[in-house]
């Protein structure tokens, strides 16, 4: 059976099934990002009653604590977290290049400063690509260099060469260890699957060049990083419509970091298959509820002190069906921990619930 395999292509987008470790994921879908192997405020109970396919979690996050050996010992990040479907690691480049003076780069890795104590760290292309191994995650990443939106060319040149540098790397270091034998397999079937990086910011010949250069290292998928980081949403799509048609059709295509919903469907109409993004629940814990109409709503405005009506009542979650408005206004007002869960739980599971729907969508078609 083919890694992925693609069943239909309509002007909504790609319908297709990706095989992993821990059984097939359909797509097109939207990762829930667990950090560190949790969501705060949701059960694994609740992200299966949600119909969650998968998680997303942190390698630097998990790397800081507590520790991938730890992890290991445990049999591996499934049993380490009691999640039994397929698990996604990022390399946990974004976090490092987030750190703003705590982190030195050369060409072998970062050296870094841990934002929880100060504690040095090293973390390359070699490294990135062994704690994600030892974590047993079923689809891992390259290590790559994201640079912010207001980088210069020159900036964002360097940042893609070293990524195709360090591309190659933690291609070679996956075949070494796929080749040591099962001890390093630990509770895997086989290999995990190894996605590249096309970076390259606005500059669409940049990113052309990473595309190209990726897939004659040859990676299981491709993602698309340094997009959602300030741009507008026009830039974004405009280096969408140029690059995604560059990536093998037979392969997986990851758009990371993006999750707000008319984007989503604007983005698998433009061939993507993977998704994650915070955002979704980052604004559920501030008060911002989406619905299953396609709309949102402020919670803690005025005007839903006294309104009685079912937060949603076509909501994938039951607490949205049962709760009221005015209950939850209250739970944020007076900051019980409640009303992140409920909020959370609703914006996750229209998120998710939006991208069953398209893909029931394009079945139909």
């Amino acid at each position: 059976m083919p890694m992925f395999s693609v069943k239909k292509v309509s002007p909504l987008g790609r319908r297709g099934t990706v095989q992993t470790n821990h059984g097939p994921i359909e797509t097109p879908f939207f990762f829930p990002v667990a950090t560190a192997g949790a969501m705060r405020g949701i059960t694994h109970a609740d992200l299966k009653d949600l119909q969650a396919q998968a998680l997303l979690c942190n390698t630097y996050h998990l790397h800081l604590h507590p520790g991938e050996e730890v992890i290991a010992s445990a049999g591996g990040l499934h049993s380490f977290i009691g999640w039994n479907r397929p698990i996604l690691t990022d390399s946990g480049g974004y976090q490092v290049f987030s750190l703003r003076g705590l982190r030195h780069i050369s060409d072998r890795g970062v050296e870094f400063r841990a934002h929880t104590d100060g504690s040095s760290h090293f973390l390359g292309p070699v490294e990135a690509t062994q704690i994600q191994w030892k974590l047993g995650a079923d689809i891992i990443m390259c290590f790559d260099e994201c640079p912010p939106s207001t980088a210069s060319r020159r900036e964002i040149e360097t940042a893609v060469d070293r990524t195709l540098r360090w591309a190659k790397v933690c291609k070679e270091t996956h075949e070494k260890l796929g080749k040591s034998g099962t001890g390093e397999l630990g509770n895997l079937k086989s290999k995990p699957l190894l996605f590249g990086i096309v970076q390259g910011g606005l500059h669409v010949d940049l990113r052309r060049k990473c595309a190209e250069e990726l897939q004659s290292i040859g990676f299981d998928g491709y993602a698309l990083g340094g997009l959602a980081v300030g741009e507008s949403e026009d830039e974004m799509l405009a280096v969408l419509r140029e690059v995604t048609p560059l990536l093998p059709e037979d392969q997986p295509r990851y758009l990371m970091g993006v999750g707000v919903i008319h984007q989503l469907k604007a983005c698998v109409s433009l061939g993507i298959d993977m998704f994650d993004c915070v955002l979704p629940m980052r604004i559920a814990r501030h008060g911002t509820i989406l619905l299953s109409d396609g709309t949102e709503i402020r919670i803690t405005n005025a005007k839903f002190k006294e309104d009685h009506a079912p937060i949603d009542p076509a909501s994938p979650s039951d607490f949205s069906r049962t709760h009221t408005r005015s209950y939850l206004h209250h739970l944020f007002h007076v900051n019980e921990r409640l009303a992140e869960t409920i909020a959370c739980k609703q914006n996750l599971g229209v998120t998710l619930k939006m991208m069953r729907d398209l893909r029931t969508k394009m079945d139909s078609l």
